[in-house]
């Protein structure tokens, strides 16, 4: 094998050995009953949301593969392109390198539908941009509404700096959303053409993936105690930055890194209280959907075997 090939899953171990070593650090203080006190702590309403939440955060990835699919125009079936998505998500979440598992796994199965290797390539890269787009805009929203966010992770003020980073965000967006309405011809590369997203895509990117990051960002905030929080702004906010770090990190499920940035983020906090927040988020973000989509895939492999065996026997 190339070395090419070890290079992000060795980055993704040093991720998390790294955020290892720190939060053995911030947790030196905490027992593992503090963090059950802080589960058994959550109100039952407060479970009942969250799971709303990821049922509504998944809902919107789908819609990831819905956009996608339109823009190339391709036409499969809602129920195919949903269970498809939800499983892609579920396992590139937990493995990492999401681009690029994730684009392994719709490839076997948008195949079976007719999909080519480079339209299949173009799907991956529209739902990629969908997340970095929705990032970019909300992010640049809640900087602006809470402009001493990110001085939680740096020394001293510097709203000046920030509200500046809010506002060019917020600028990429608009001119993404500019060159839509211009119509600007399609990038050519050789017999490939990229074409740019037509305005009633756009909009739909621009209130999808918004959505799932919101919904997201609320499973953690359900189950978070009130005293000392610091409001659904400033988890989104944190959540926000956690998971562009984690996703940089290529750490598989974003292990340690969440915990560290969070912790780090919301230092008024019980870090008890906000581990056991966490856990809940791990559970319905990423491992109850795990289970789901590898319980899909081997359906999904077991159809396809059927369907081979029939053919050998016609």
């Amino acid at each position: 094998m190339r070395i090419k090939d070890f290079i992000w899953p060795v980055i993704g171990l040093g991720a998390v050995a790294v955020s290892a070593w720190l939060l053995y650090h911030e947790w030196r203080e905490i027992s593992l009953d503090d963090v059950w006190s802080g589960l058994t702590a959550i109100p039952f309403h407060g479970w009942i949301l969250a799971a709303i939440s990821s049922i509504v955060a998944y809902g919107a990835l789908a819609g990831y593969d819905h956009i996608a699919l339109l823009h190339i125009g391709k036409r499969v079936s809602w129920f195919f392109v949903t269970v498809c998505s939800f499983t892609t998500y579920a396992l590139s979440h937990n493995i990492g390198g999401s681009v690029f598992s994730g684009a392994v796994i719709r490839y076997r199965a948008y195949a079976t539908k007719g999909l080519t290797g480079q339209e299949v390539g173009v799907l991956v890269g529209i739902c990629w941009f969908t997340f970095v787009l929705s990032s970019v805009f909300v992010g640049g929203v809640v900087i602006l509404l809470e402009p001493s966010l990110l001085d939680r992770y740096t020394e001293g003020s510097h709203e000046a700096w920030w509200i500046a980073l809010g506002v060019a965000m917020l600028l990429s967006v608009g001119a993404y959303v500019f060159g839509s309405w211009l119509h600007l011809k399609p990038l050519a590369i050789r017999s490939f053409r990229l074409h740019y997203p037509a305005l009633p895509i756009v909009a739909r990117q621009l209130i999808i993936g918004p959505l799932e990051i919101l919904a997201a960002a609320a499973i953690i905030y359900f189950v978070l105690p009130a005293e000392h929080n610091p409001g659904y702004l400033i988890v989104l906010g944190i959540f926000l930055f956690s998971f562009a770090v984690a996703q940089a990190s290529h750490a598989p499920g974003g292990l340690g890194v969440l915990e560290v940035v969070f912790l780090t983020g919301l230092s008024e906090m019980d870090p008890a209280a906000v581990l056991a927040a966490l856990l809940v988020f791990r559970l319905f973000y990423l491992i109850i959907p795990l289970i789901l989509g590898v319980m899909a895939v081997l359906a999904f492999e077991h159809s396809q075997f059927g369907r081979s065996a029939n053919k050998d026997e016609a």
